[in-house]
């Protein structure tokens, strides 16, 4: 899953993952929640449509962010 978001936006975003207990499965976008597995009803990992969902999301909220001055 971070591969899919470092190969869509390369050095625009930074991924860390850390391990957890229970399965526990989150992405954060600047401190809010833009995914939880455990909410997702069991399903073990996001799908292709999901997964396009929150690329979407993290795509929308770059593109919010203005460009920095040269």
């Amino acid at each position: 899953m971070a591969n899919e978001f470092f190969s869509t936006f390369g050095g625009d975003v930074a991924v860390s993952l850390t391990p957890g207990a229970n399965s526990r499965f989150e992405i954060c976008l600047d401190g809010e929640e833009i995914y939880n597995r455990m909410k997702e009803e069991g399903k073990p990992m996001p799908d292709l449509i999901k997964l396009r969902q929150l690329k979407k999301i993290v795509q929308e909220k770059l593109d919010s962010i203005p460009a920095a001055a040269d």
